[in-house]
């Protein structure tokens, strides 16, 4: 075989690479995802999530429809009991999931709870340097080399 680094089937070995097909940048790209996954968490920690869909004085267009949502998704269930190959009961079903789906979205609230500007500022810093990481460990690495 020659020096060309062809195996034996005739495709070129590749070699192992860093982060994004680059070489080196691979240990910046763990510890930045490692680094915005703390400042997500602490984010998300801080945020309430409540849905009014479904309850008396609910908000959004649905208000008390609940119900109603529930019609084209019994009837499309109930047509594939029939026929599983039923187009119309899929069609009931799927669009009755997503409009179910749809009406909790759009009557969903979220709030971000009340926190101090050091905790702000540490999971904003924590996310940026995290991604900053991330996108550094992308760009190619200058390889160092032992000088003998």
């Amino acid at each position: 075989m020659s020096q060309t680094g062809a195996s034996a089937g005739g495709q070129p070995q590749r070699k192992f690479q860093g982060a994004g097909g680059t070489p080196g940048g691979l240990a910046e790209f763990f510890i930045g995802l490692g680094v915005a996954a703390v400042g997500f968490y602490l984010l998300f920690n801080h945020v309430y999530v409540q849905t009014a869909f479904g309850y008396p004085g609910g908000f959004g267009v649905f208000g008390n429809s609940f119900g109603l949502t529930l019609v084209p998704l019994l009837f499309g269930i109930g047509t594939l009991f029939v026929n599983g190959k039923s187009v119309l009961g899929w069609v009931l079903t799927v669009g009755g999931l997503l409009f179910i789906a749809a009406g909790i979205l759009m009557n969903m609230h979220i709030y971000f709870r009340t926190t101090t500007l050091f905790d702000a500022l540490v999971m904003f810093g924590l996310i940026a340097a995290g991604l900053g990481l991330i996108v550094k460990s992308l760009r190619p690495h200058e390889v160092k080399r032992l000088e003998e």
